[in-house]
């Protein structure tokens, strides 16, 4: 048996022991609570103790070259509740006031109003009308409205590809919008606000405000109003040709700068139709800058360019055109059937005839055209900042067919975007030099900062300055004798170029009846600042050239432009409004513009009754100027008068070893025509032109010799 002291020192020791885990467990908890936990545990009671309500930054704003303001953010208002605010028995009118008030579904409300949360925004970007509506409700002190904002475009739809739009948190979602997101959006505040432990404010408590930092300000290059210049006259090209798309660019050639952009249709950035994403992703892409597609005549003026500054051609070189021209046994039209003739250089710029081009090419050879083509920027980005760029399609040298620089030559064969096009040009009257397009002129800070700034930069010299007063001179004699006479506007000197090219399906076949139409013009053609391109995309109605369905147009804008930019015309002129001349004959219409100074172009006979007019009725232009007149007769013509219409392309068979009927039978299958020079041979086929596997037009003879000589 223990003694009793023994006893007592077990069960103290026990004790202590008991005590010692308790003391350990109770240093645990105090690490745990105190060190480890303490960051959720200050952040949980700074939650229960105060609201903490987000002060949004206001976005910068866009502006145009002029200032005016393209895109800025405007008032207002966002609905808020605080759930452990609401009363038990007020819950289901809150929710059913609130759901009802802004269009939302019961249920889900009511869902958000029972939710374990501080806070929950339930809309946004309401307008002030409902928050009235709110306040009137009497819903308590658990529901409440804060300041949001709204992106707002004060221009509508203009410049809507370049701008973009944000999403309804204010973030950039396409264009500039999106690209310059981080210097637009800016840094948000917040209010941190004492409550008590139902989340109301304290009548006394302390409020801590933490101040936004409001976004930069984008200043761009571009002008508002040669902007709605541009997109009116676009918007009327897609109306009256019918077409699938319109773009359309202004650049000043001698910095670079856009000026203005577009593609038609378009849509309101305030309103995007965001239910409808395929709809959205094709009327918010910028086609002038995505799209490659082949340029056609209106590259003439870059073979013209390199030609001349090669020293390959000159004023005093002639050409001579019989309706066509063979390379390596192809066939390359001319659009007159008859051909030209013969011709200086002025004259085969202006009647825009193939062969001429054709042997421009050839004379430079490969490496040196390409080392112009290159020059000019074709093949690489042209570096303007815009989202989405394209660098076109330049095929590698290397796999060149001689077959394929002729066609490079007239603008085929060369896959190029409307920028690039625009640049490229600009440098050909500018002076030769390339400079790089920019549409972001600064970047500015809300205290005034400038944070970027960008200049006129000179990429490279592309041609020599008295070969760019050359193109300048031979550019302006084809709007004033050429192919390009609907783009002259009396009083003022314009230069450019008629186009219109192919395009091409899916199996990579000449798409029939699918044509892009455009037309690139300068002004003042003596010393250019404005470069025009208006590109029509699949014209349905009218006369497909770019002489009859771009030309207009580009005068339309470029009358426009030089008047605002404060260039006056040559010589006094008269200006007329443009009559009525729908729903009467042609004979009748011409009459009828004859009276105030005007002329008809048309392509139907006289008897035929106008349908469209370009310009519109009660537009003022000069005395002496052009209307297109439109019937239901006007359709595509069977040949381009550009040049461009290309026959449908096929592939050479081989017809190695084959006999005389075996070969024919192969070539026709392709559309080809057998040829045997001298017709008396026999035998097994051994040598063939074009080789087999070469791409010709098809109805291309296609010259085979026979292994024997005589009787067939």
């Amino acid at each position: 048996m223990d003694a009793p002291g023994v006893s007592n020192k077990k069960r103290l020791k026990i004790a202590l022991w008991f005590m010692m885990v308790l003391l350990l467990l109770l240093i645990a908890r105090l690490v745990k609570v105190m060190v480890i936990d303490s960051e959720e545990l200050e952040n949980r009671a700074a939650s229960q103790q105060t609201r903490n309500t987000t002060l949004s930054a206001t976005r910068g704003k866009i502006l145009d070259s002029t200032g005016v303001v393209l895109a800025r953010n405007a008032t207002a208002y966002k609905v808020v509740i605080w759930p452990s605010s609401i009363k038990d028995d007020e819950k289901e009118r809150v929710a059913k006031e609130l759901s009802s008030l802004l269009d939302m579904d019961y249920a889900k409300v009511l869902e958000k109003v029972n939710a374990n949360k501080q806070e929950i925004v339930l809309a946004r970007q309401v307008e002030r009308e409902t928050v009235d509506k709110i306040e009137s409700m009497k819903l308590g002190i658990g529901v409440g409205t804060a300041i949001d904002t709204k992106r707002y475009y004060s221009s509508g739809s203009l410049f809507s590809q370049l701008l973009g739009f944000t999403n309804i948190d204010g973030e950039g979602q396409a264009g500039l919008e999106q690209k310059y997101e981080k210097y637009l959006a800016g840094k948000n505040g917040r209010m941190v606000t004492e409550t008590d432990g139902k989340q109301n404010p304290l009548p006394y408590g302390v409020q801590e405000i933490i101040e936004a930092t409001d976004g930069c300000d984008l200043i761009l290059t571009t002008d508002a109003v040669m902007q709605s210049a541009l997109e009116k006259a676009c918007k009327e090209a897609l109306e009256v040709n019918k077409a699938a798309s319109v773009q359309g660019v202004i650049m000043d050639c001698t910095t670079g700068e856009i000026k203005a952009m577009t593609t038609q249709p378009d849509f309101d950035p305030n309103s995007p139709p965001r239910n409808d994403m395929a709809l959205l992703n094709s009327l918010m892409r910028n086609r002038v800058v995505t799209d490659s597609y082949e340029p056609g005549s209106t590259f003439k003026l870059i073979t013209l360019s390199a030609a001349l500054d090669s020293h390959t051609v000159n004023t005093g070189t002639g050409f001579y055109c019989d309706g066509g021209c063979t390379v390596n046994g192809e066939r390359i039209k001319c659009w007159r059937s008859g051909g030209h003739g013969s011709q200086t250089l002025y004259k085969a710029v202006q009647n825009s005839c193939n062969p001429s081009f054709v042997k421009m090419a050839l004379s430079m050879g490969t490496e040196t055209f390409y080392d112009y083509i290159y020059s000019f920027g074709f093949g690489s980005s042209t570096g303007s900042g815009i989202t989405g760029e394209s660098a076109g399609i330049v095929t590698h040298q290397k796999y060149i067919t001689e077959n394929t620089l002729a066609r490079i030559g007239f603008g085929h064969s060369i896959a190029v975007t409307p920028l690039q096009l625009v640049t490229a040009v600009s440098a050909a009257v500018n002076g030769g030099k390339l400079m790089q397009p920019y549409v972001v002129d600064s970047i500015v800070a809300p205290d005034g900062t400038v944070v970027l700034k960008n200049e006129p930069k000179v990429v490279r010299r592309v041609i020599s300055e008295e070969t760019s007063a050359l193109v300048r001179d031979i550019g302006e004699s084809v709007v004033s004798e050429g192919s390009g006479k609907n783009a002259a506007i009396p009083g003022y000197r314009i230069g450019g170029k008629t186009g219109t090219a192919q395009k091409y399906g899916a199996d990579g076949k000449i798409a029939q009846g699918k044509l892009i139409a455009s037309f690139i013009g300068f002004a003042p053609a003596d010393e250019p600042k404005y470069v025009c391109l208006i590109l029509v995309d699949e014209p349905q109605v009218g006369t497909i050239f770019g002489s009859t369905v771009a030309a207009p147009f580009v005068k339309q804008v470029m009358e426009e432009v030089l008047r605002y930019a404060g260039y006056l015309p040559e010589q006094a002129s008269t200006s007329v409004t443009v009559p009525a001349v729908t729903d009467i004959t042609v004979a009748e219409a011409k009459r009828e513009l004859e009276k105030i100074g005007l002329t008809a172009t048309y392509q139907d006979d006289e008897n035929e009754i106008v349908t469209a007019q370009v310009p519109i009725e009660g537009k003022s232009v000069q005395a002496g100027s052009g209307v297109l007149l439109y019937t239901a007769m006007t359709s595509a013509p069977s040949e381009d008068i550009s040049g461009e219409q290309e026959d449908e392309m096929v592939i050479v068979p081989d017809v190695f070893d084959k006999t005389k009927l075996e070969a024919n039978d192969a070539l026709k299958a392709k559309g080809l025509i057998i040829k045997i020079d001298p017709p008396d041979q026999s035998g097994k086929a051994i040598r063939q032109s074009p080789a087999a596997g070469e791409t010709v037009p098809k109805g291309t003879e296609v010259l085979v010799e026979f292994s024997n000589t005589g009787i067939g």
